[in-house]
């Protein structure tokens, strides 16, 4: 495992949450962060003047973009021991409520965007035969709501292919964990999208404001998370699921139990499709 103090981080979605909770104490462990946002100054404004940070202003939906980025931050710090694919947003509103045009637009945040991390730090990570990803998923990646289903699909993507990059990267000494937090006290449940067009009958507007009414009320404590993932990072036995805060964690288990138990319903409809 690597000095935890001589790393070298990349983190998307550094102005606010828990990117940025994950920037102040990576800064004041030591470490060199190139934290990116759409605007840098937003991250300068609240961090300060450090010489271990190199905010960028990036549009991480633009792989040319990324791939500029990450040469900037090997240009200033000789490498990368740490990619943090953080960004992202929910979008609420029933699946029939939801335009293609909203839907694009969270795919492209909250899965592209992190594929094209991914593309573009794998050949340094290759190259140095280590490295670590955070893929922040979420526990919504485990089991769907109703009037939550675009939201559903993109943490379940960020799921399934970071399981598949992990089998990818290890022959390279490469280390993938996937971070689905719960309900942490963020400003994420005070800063979401919800579709323009909603439609009678759906219940889009009471989850709207259950979430609102929850909002500063989460059990889990961010800065607590982003110390976990710092004390992991590097390990060799890092894991590859962590679900963060007994909420998440619940969640689950639940839905994991609950659908083994389906499946076993179904078994003789399953099995009756061979051929004898």
């Amino acid at each position: 495992m690597k000095n935890q103090n001589e790393q070298v981080w990349f983190v998307t979605g550094a102005s606010k949450g828990f990117g940025l909770t994950l920037v102040k104490q990576l800064l004041e462990n030591g470490n060199k962060v190139a934290a990116t946002s759409r605007d840098k100054e937003s991250i300068e404004k609240v961090v300060g003047n450090n010489a271990n940070l190199l905010a960028l202003t990036v549009d991480i939906t633009s792989d040319a973009e990324v791939k500029k980025a990450i040469e900037q931050t090997v240009a200033a710090f000789g490498k990368i021991d740490v990619a943090v694919n953080n960004a992202g947003y929910m979008l609420l509103g029933a699946l029939e409520e939801v335009s293609d045009k909203e839907f694009r637009q969270s795919t492209n945040v909250n899965v592209f965007a992190f594929q094209n991390v991914i593309r573009n730090v794998m050949p340094y990570f290759r190259k140095q035969k280590s490295g670590h990803f955070f893929n922040f998923a979420s526990s919504a990646g485990y089991s769907a709501d109703a009037c939550a289903g675009s939201y559903n699909a993109v943490k379940s993507a960020v799921i399934g292919f970071s399981e598949a990059l992990a089998l990818e990267v290890k022959p390279f000494n490469i280390n993938v964990t996937i971070v689905s937090p719960g309900l942490f006290r963020t400003n994420f449940l005070g800063e979401f999208p919800v579709a323009q067009n909603t439609i009678e009958g759906y219940p889009t507007q009471s989850l709207v404001d259950a979430m609102n009414q929850f909002n500063g009320q989460q059990p889990g404590d961010p800065s607590k998370l982003v110390k976990v993932l710092i004390d992991v990072a590097g390990n060799t036995n890092a894991p590859l699921h962590l679900l963060m805060g007994k909420d998440s964690y619940q969640r689950a288990i639940n839905y994991y139990k609950s659908q083994i138990e389906k499946l076993e319903q179904s078994k003789e409809l399953s099995f009756s499709t061979d051929f004898e």
